[in-house]
C-alpha cells in the first residue's frame, strides 16, 4: 500500500516512469530473496524522505498564500509514518522468514 501511495504521488507530479517503477517494485514482494526485501525497504525509506520534503514544501506554500496548512501537514505526516512502518515491517519475524533474512544479530548464511 505504501508503494501504491508513492506511485500515486509520483503520477500526480507528472513522473510517470517513476510511478510505474514504484508499482513494479511491489512485484519484488513475491521474490523470496534477501536482496528483494532490502531493495523494497530502501525504496520505502527514500519514499519517507520524499514525503517529508513534500510536507515541508506544501506547508511553506500554504503559509505564504494563506490557506490552512495544519491538516495537510498532519495527513502527510501520517503518510510518512505509514511508509516508515512499512519499511520497519521487514524487521518482523514473518517477513524475515519469508525473505530469508538473518535474524537480529545474525550475519546470515
Amino acid at each position: 500500500l505504501a508503494l501504491l501511495l508513492l506511485a500515486a504521488h509520483l503520477l500526480h507530479a507528472g513522473l510517470l516512469p517513476l510511478a510505474v517503477l514504484a508499482l513494479l517494485l511491489a512485484g519484488l514482494l513475491a521474490v523470496r530473496r534477501p536482496w528483494a526485501a532490502r531493495v523494497v525497504q530502501a525504496v520505502l525509506l527514500l519514499a519517507a524522505v520524499e514525503w517529508i520534503l513534500t510536507t515541508v514544501t506544501l506547508a511553506q506554500l500554504r503559509l505564504q498564500h494563506g490557506p490552512p496548512y495544519l491538516r495537510l501537514a498532519l495527513i502527510l505526516a501520517a503518510v510518512t509514518a505509514f511508509t516508515l512502518l512499512a519499511a520497519w515491517g521487514f524487521q518482523r519475524p514473518a517477513l524475515r522468514t519469508w525473505f530469508g533474512l538473518p535474524g537480529l544479530g545474525e550475519t546470515g548464511p
